[in-house]
């Protein structure tokens, strides 16, 4: 299969060029392997080699000595001891870019992940964006956005249709230039395996895959919205009993070790109104195209409800601004306040730039998401927090421009790194 760069290609990079190792963690078939291996020299497979998880065991050095960059896969799986090996090997080596870690789920015992600290950086691999699909043009580069810049870019060729078919597909490698019907089938399989193999593995067998299931389905339900514990546990209980908040947090929690689920946190600024800052986050699937198949939604379903097509292009919206905002050390957020007062996505660097954006399917609704933007701004102690770099709206077609209030508008075809 021919390799399709990634943003995280430079982040990888860079890494490798001023630390001793590298660990690139995202959730299975997002492409990890395939990216690290192409930054690496050497091989370890260790999902698939059981000789070498033995070895391991025994005496790392007989398998941890190949070519730097060395490519460890999967290298969390019980017993193998990696973690303090490797740690120890860059200590001694005193040279950078000597391993690279590759791991879908995140270990239990974070203490080993803290220690390496200085030693192994750590970064976060995504699905495919539609600028590294092929999909976006990224004529409207988010860095140019936040630096000042206002690009503008001929109207994209994608229809409603086609971003309910980006959003079943997904942007999972082995997906791309497969029909919607097959990405489909393979995204609720995926979700399966998830849910019958990996929650029990990495929960415990008392985690019970019914339950996990109806939990998938209730946070796919409620997509982009902020995460009431209380509303999930009533949502998936069973039709005979109710389930307790504690095992909706503690299936959370196996969700995000396995790198499924993604909170958007809310955004900590200072007002100049009274209004007073909601903190509850949002939870979001790592694709948008989980979402659907918990649902087992296909692109008619999610066409007959624009709604909920709606809440999942915010959803892609939300993926792929996170790839873009990776190069700058950018988070992404979102607000709400005590007036009701929302705006879908805020993009801040470590510098302290920072832009906001709304997220709306049809172009028509661009001018209530502006007016929306603006009000917004008025309220932001900019003395504080500084002015913004854009406001912007995303949406799914339509012309790339700036407005007379100053206002971007966006479509996502032409959304970019």
């Amino acid at each position: 299969m021919e390799y399709r760069p990634r943003v995280v290609d430079a982040l990888v990079a860079s890494r490798l060029a001023a630390t001793g190792a590298v660990l690139l963690e995202g959730p299975k078939a997002s492409g990890k392997t395939f990216t690290a291996e192409q930054h690496a020299k050497s091989f370890v497979y260790l999902d698939t080699d059981e000789a070498a998880r033995r070895a391991l065991q025994v005496d790392p050095s007989l398998v941890l000595n190949g070519a730097p960059p060395q490519l460890i896969d999967e290298w969390q799986l019980d017993g193998t001891n990696v973690w303090n090996f490797v740690r120890s090997e860059v200590n001694r080596r005193q040279t950078p870019g000597q391993f690279i870690l590759t791991g879908s789920s995140v270990p239990d015992d974070d203490v080993r992940r803290h220690s390496g600290a200085g030693r192994i950086a750590r970064l976060t691999m995504r699905t495919m964006s539609l600028f590294e699909s092929g999909e976006s043009s990224g004529e409207m580069s988010l860095s140019a956005l936040l630096a000042g810049d206002r690009p503008v870019a001929s109207p994209p060729a994608l229809s409603a249709r086609d971003v309910a078919e980006l959003v079943v597909r997904g942007g999972w490698p082995l997906n791309i230039g497969k029909s919607a019907t097959i990405a489909s089938r393979a995204n609720i399989d995926y979700l399966q395996t998830i849910v019958e193999v990996d929650v029990p593995r990495v929960g415990g067998s008392r985690r019970d895959p019914a339950s996990a299931r109806r939990l998938a389905q209730a946070l796919a339900r409620n997509v982009a919205m902020e995460q009431k514990v209380a509303r999930l546990a009533a949502e998936v209980a069973g039709v005979e009993e109710g389930l307790a908040r504690s095992t909706v947090y503690d299936h959370l929690k196996i969700f995000e070790r396995l790198l499924l689920i993604e909170e958007q946190p809310p955004w900590a600024v200072h007002l100049r109104s009274r209004a007073s800052l909601l903190k509850a986050s949002r939870t979001h699937f790592v694709d948008p195209s989980l979402a659907a198949a918990a649902l087992h939604a296909d692109v008619g379903r999610l066409l007959q409800d624009l709604n909920y097509l709606g809440l999942l292009f915010e959803s892609l919206v939300v993926r792929d601004s996170r790839v873009y905002a990776s190069p700058l050390d950018g988070t992404v957020h979102h607000y709400r306040d005590s007036d009701d007062l929302e705006v879908d996505i805020i993009i801040q660097t470590t510098g302290g730039t920072w832009g906001a954006f709304e997220v709306k399917l049809g172009p028509s609704q661009v001018d209530a998401a502006a007016a929306t933007l603006l009000k917004f701004a008025q309220k932001i102690d900019t003395t504080r927090s500084g002015a913004p770099a854009v406001l912007g709206v995303i949406t799914s077609s339509g012309y790339g421009y700036t407005r007379s209030d100053g206002v971007v508008v966006i479509p996502i075809g032409s959304f970019g790194p």
